[in-house]
């Protein structure tokens, strides 16, 4: 049969198709309608325990989910230790660091009277019987103090102390083996007299010796060896020879080294007394 040429027609209005005349087989009908509902109820069956099984894996696999949340965790599973927050610490008051003011600069005391107050003798400026430096040990004799500075100095040395308006002269001196030193210290005002007084000085004037205490005269004839030096306001003076009268050459290097030991002495004492007074002025003293 080809589309559109000839045979019957189908469509709206298109009579049906005629009934056949040979009469049905009602056993065969009968036993095809019990075929078609068995085939339906084993589908039903089926279709329910696959749809229980269904439900089945997603109530597991729920339950599974969910214990896995509540499972105890491994340690390495925990979060770390500096994570945790530490219930017993508590955060203390914090501070800013202060630090102590720094302490006066000590030549401030010593370089004008107007600071310089503390008690000033002989006694003060050089306490006790001796000074010992390493393994050398002078023993300390006799000490004298002036308001007439001149009168204790030889040579030029008075008139330049005068000039500058010296107000005193402490002496003391110290002796070993054969070598003694007096330490003459003169007071001024003020710095810029005291080291006026020190660069006028000379080697034709000197501190006169302090002999006393088991000390003979010394250097008042013969050739000594002498220093000047000053800081702050005190210039200070070394005269250094034999015990013996002998004069004092170049090569005796032994009474160098004790003069020179006997001046550091002196600077020694008048920065004390200046460190003495810093601390007493920061409230340390």
């Amino acid at each position: 049969m080809s589309f559109g040429q000839g045979g019957p027609q189908w469509g709206p209005g298109a009579p049906q198709e005629p009934q056949s005349s040979q009469a049905p087989d009602w056993a065969a009908l009968a036993d095809a309608s019990e075929a078609s509902n068995k085939r339906k109820k084993w589908l039903m069956i089926g279709g329910g325990a696959l749809a229980t099984a269904v439900i089945a894996g997603i109530v597991a696999t729920a339950v599974v989910s969910a214990n896995s949340k509540n499972e105890a965790k491994n340690p390495e599973e925990l979060p770390a230790s500096e994570s945790i927050p530490n219930s017993t610490d508590s955060a203390g008051p914090t501070f800013a660091e202060t630090k102590a003011p720094p302490l006066p600069d000590p030549k401030e005391f010593i370089s004008d009277a107007k600071k310089d107050k503390a008690p000033l003798s002989v006694r003060s400026l050089f306490p006790g019987t001796k000074f010992t430096k390493g393994t050398e040990v002078y023993k300390k004799g006799a000490t004298s103090a002036t308001k007439k500075c001149a009168a204790a100095t030889q040579g030029t040395l008075g008139g330049v102390l005068n000039a500058n308006d010296c107000e005193r002269l402490m002496r003391v001196t110290y002796t070993k083996d054969g070598v003694a030193v007096t330490i003459g210290v003169a007071v001024f005002e003020n710095e810029a007299q005291a080291r006026k007084a020190k660069d006028q000085a000379d080697k034709k004037g000197n501190v006169t010796s302090l002999p006393g205490k088991g000390v003979p005269s010394f250097c008042r004839t013969s050739t000594c060896f002498t220093t000047i030096n000053s800081y702050g306001r005190y210039a200070y003076f070394t005269t250094a020879g034999f015990t013996d009268g002998k004069a004092v050459t170049e090569k005796d290097e032994n009474v160098f080294t004790v003069a020179k030991d006997l001046q550091g002495l002196a600077f020694q004492q008048i920065h004390k007394r200046g460190e003495m007074q810093a601390s007493a002025a920061a409230g340390l003293g």
